[in-house]
């Protein structure tokens, strides 16, 4: 009878579980693949021609390596807390918190208004003249705002629809492009005749395409904070990752290769909008439209998955008492309604008052102390598989530690290639270095007197 019972009980939640693998590559290629991450891709295989391909395949194989850490953590402490719950246990509080909010909180501030100002200046080539057009951007916020805030089904068919539009779109373009049914022009400097696909080509500046690619290989672990809506997750969360990596590897390169048959690499390097002028010269008048299809697509996507994942960061974080109690309220949709709103205000306040040139460095700076995410997390693998060896595993790490210790080297280089001139390095590392330590002084502050807990005491 008890058997009965607990498969009945299993049975229950696993209906209660609304996001399947489809639902969850959605997730993954949805956040990665952005407006910033298509201008990147194509302006590196104009610098590099075939070997930016080359470097886009090391990124992935760097990629696959961040995706089996957070598998591993995620399945051995399933939470929303995700990086934190697996920090506090690994090496404490205060790591803990440093590695959510620099690795993720300031990430989504500013990255998301950088992609609202991308759809401002599509919609303004769409629309010319329109007075209003810097409020379409928060429409669309807002909208999806209160598409999370209904709960993770609405979520769920909202995300399907979009990644389906953004992926149906790059493939369509790259497609059309390399079958060659738009009469090709004639140009000069073509990115891959310039720079064929050669190992002879490997130089210094090829470190500097791997960290270029990276950025179009990271943020597959933001369904990890989702892992109690996810359907089968000892499955589905490794191969939700792995697949969607493979899937962007393989969408990027068939976009990436369509644009060096139809633009010099000039126009790849020099223009803001590269993808603009890729859908112009292919489809003409359409092809305007076709762009602002894929900004709007992108851009939506990025914004419903991070209002999905980090508030439920957030509300995690305040479950274990590392962010304020506020966090932990919940509407009647179980969705963490005020994390949701303070990570959507928090986005207008850069949107607001910045513009586009200085967003860029702030941006390059957040999701430079992303990485440093990263680091923690295989650092958080290699520490638990010794201080907590006979703790359950559903999913290891294969070929342990060599993913981990990849992955750390790998982050540190990309770090230090983190922007593509000195100057904007220098400043680049003076602003991440103040995130840092701006987060580290209340992350102290928050430990040591709130919590009255040890800095660095695994729990």
């Amino acid at each position: 009878m008890k058997s009965t019972q607990s498969k009945y009980t299993t049975a229950q939640s696993e209906q209660r579980r609304l996001l399947g693998l489809p639902t969850m590559l959605a997730i993954c290629v949805g956040l990665v693949i952005v407006q910033g991450s298509m201008i990147s891709v194509l302006q590196g295989v104009g610098l590099g021609g075939g070997a930016f391909f080359l470097a886009m395949l090391c990124a992935l194989l760097i990629a696959q390596c961040n995706a089996m850490s957070f598998a591993e953590l995620s399945l051995m402490f399933p939470g929303e807390g995700t990086l934190a719950t697996y920090t506090q246990k690994a090496l404490g509080h205060f790591p803990a918190i440093v590695a959510v909010f620099a690795g993720y909180v300031v990430v989504a501030m500013f990255a998301i208004p950088v992609e609202m100002f991308l759809v401002q200046v599509m919609l303004s080539e769409l629309i010319p003249g329109f007075a209003y057009m810097q409020y379409i951007p928060l429409l669309f916020l807002g909208l999806l705002m209160m598409t999370n805030l209904i709960g993770a089904d609405v979520f769920a068919k909202v995300q399907n629809i979009l990644a389906f539009v953004l992926v149906a779109a790059l493939i369509l373009v790259g497609s059309v492009a390399i079958s060659g049914s738009v009469e090709r022009p004639v140009f000069a400097d073509n990115a891959l005749s310039e720079h064929p696909l050669s190992f002879a080509g490997i130089d210094s500046d090829f470190i500097g395409f791997i960290a270029l690619a990276m950025w179009i290989m990271v943020g597959v672990e933001f369904i990890c904070p989702m892992i109690d809506k996810v359907k089968h997750p000892v499955k589905n969360i490794p191969r939700a990752m792995q697949l969607s990596l493979m899937a962007i590897f393989l969408i990027f390169v068939v976009f990436a290769y369509g644009a060096t048959l139809y633009l010099p690499s000039s126009v790849l390097i020099e223009s803001p909008i590269p993808f603009l002028a890729y859908t112009d010269k292919i489809f003409g008048e359409t092809g305007l439209i076709i762009a602002t299809v894929l900004g709007l697509a992108a851009t939506c996507s990025t914004i419903n998955t991070v209002l999905a994942s980090v508030p439920r960061m957030l509300h995690g974080m305040a479950l274990q008492g590392q962010a304020f109690p506020q966090l932990l309220a919940t509407n009647r949709y179980n969705a963490p309604w005020v994390a949701t709103v303070l990570i959507a205000g928090l986005t207008l306040v850069p949107y607001l008052l910045l513009d586009t040139d200085l967003l860029i460095i702030m941006v390059i700076s957040a999701t430079s102390s992303w990485l440093i995410a990263y680091i923690i997390a295989h650092i958080n693998v290699i520490k638990l598989r010794y201080s907590m060896p006979g703790h359950a595993r559903p999913y290891r790490s294969r070929f342990f530690p060599v993913p981990q210790l990849v992955g750390i080297v790998a982050m540190v280089i990309v770090l230090l290639n983190n922007a593509p001139e000195p100057a904007m390095s220098q400043k680049v590392f003076m602003i991440s270095g103040s995130i840092l330590f701006i987060v580290g002084v209340i992350a102290l502050v928050w430990v040591k007197f709130y919590m009255k807990k040890n800095l660095f005491e695994p729990e």
